[in-house]
């Protein structure tokens, strides 16, 4: 990332992806254990630092960060306002919703503490508030159950 913005400074204002500079998503999962379960205390620092950086300087040379975590608590997720764009999946608790969305998005409709637990019901429901908008949308993505799998690889698993 540092490269990049050496190389296009004072030349682009925004990124557009190219095959020699092609946007770059970082994706980190269960980012809570790097930010604050990891026991190594200089590693924990590095990684918040390093995704501080890449969220506040990164979108202007296409770098772009994803993180999930399963608790949305803020001494979890220190720098949780440095992302632009939030997702609430199912949530346990309502004060979860604006930790997670920002103050006001429950008021707002996101009841992301009403999803089911029933993944036939509740799998793949969830809350995107982006940047450009206070107002939280619901979405849907579609649901596969292991049992569709299943079927999905006996009938198309063998290659003819």
């Amino acid at each position: 990332m540092q490269e990049r913005a050496d190389r296009f400074a004072g030349l682009h204002r925004a990124h557009t992806p190219t095959i020699g500079d092609p946007f770059v998503l970082v994706l980190v999962d269960e980012v809570a254990f790097l930010t604050a379960y990891q026991s190594d205390k200089h590693l924990r620092q590095r990684t918040t630092a390093a995704l501080a950086t890449l969220t506040t300087q990164g979108r202007a040379v296409g770098v772009g960060v994803m993180a999930a975590l399963q608790d949305p608590r803020k001494e979890v997720m220190t720098i949780r306002n440095l992302f632009p764009d939030k997702i609430a999946l199912r949530l346990d608790e309502s004060e979860q919703v604006d930790m997670v969305l920002g103050d006001g998005a429950r008021d707002r409709g996101a009841l992301a503490d009403h999803i089911s637990p029933i993944p036939e019901l509740g799998a793949g429901v969830g809350y995107v508030r982006l940047e450009t908008s206070p107002d939280p949308v619901r979405v849907r993505a579609a649901y596969v159950s292991d049992a569709d799998i299943r079927q999905m690889v006996a009938e198309y698993g063998e290659a003819a």
